[in-house]
């Protein structure tokens, strides 16, 4: 199953993925610079492909932007030095 692409006003293409009842994600396709979104979910529809240009448009432009987390490092990898010792 694809997920509903649709242009804001700005010309910038998204795509909307429903990931519960409340809440929608608005990921910005290949050419859109803008950070990734998440908005509230209409009450009285729950697919996105039922819904207008226009009132998709409304929504993602209330949603709010969501920054990538940058990269931690892994707890797992071996950069400390051992507790158990061969001595």
């Amino acid at each position: 199953m694809g997920f509903r692409r649709f242009t804001d006003r700005q010309g910038h293409r998204w795509e909307v993925k429903p990931r519960s009842r409340y809440e929608w994600h608005f990921q910005p396709l290949p050419g859109n610079a803008q950070d990734r979104r998440v908005g509230t979910a209409p009450g009285y529809e729950k697919d996105p492909f039922e819904l207008s240009e226009q009132e998709l448009q409304r929504i993602c432009d209330g949603a709010e932007s969501v920054r990538q987390k940058a990269d931690r490092p892994s707890p797992f990898k071996q950069d400390r030095p051992s507790l158990f010792k061969d001595d």
